[in-house]
């Protein structure tokens, strides 16, 4: 099954936008000594954020976790080919579902403006 997700800057993440962006800001400082261009590579867009959040949880070194990444694609927005799909809402990712009435929560596209995504 191939997975296309689309307007990832609609994205809702857990905990108040100050703490992600501490945290996000924390990961932007991570940088090879010697070599910075070698990585690790720092996402600005909202759809590299979520697809290197899904590859940290896919076993990406193997054969079966490369595959599986191949298999999905992220967006920003909603690009031509897929405008005229049909879109399919998960439930159970659902904001509503996941967290409580009270809970803070950060969307992915003011945090990526933040981080310097145009």
């Amino acid at each position: 099954i191939r997975f296309v997700v689309v307007r990832c800057e609609g994205i809702n993440i857990s905990g108040n936008f100050y703490r992600n962006k501490l945290k996000y800001l924390a990961f932007l400082r991570k940088r090879m000594n010697t070599n910075p261009s070698r990585g690790p590579y720092h996402f600005r867009a909202p759809s590299r954020i979520f697809w290197r959040t899904v590859r940290g949880m896919l076993p990406h070194k193997t054969k079966r976790g490369q595959a599986a990444l191949e298999r999905l694609k992220v967006f920003d927005g909603i690009p031509p080919p897929y405008d005229k799909r049909k879109r399919m809402v998960v439930p159970a990712a659902l904001k509503i579902v996941r967290l409580k009435p009270t809970r803070k929560f950060a969307l992915l596209g003011r945090l990526a403006h933040d981080l310097g995504w145009k």
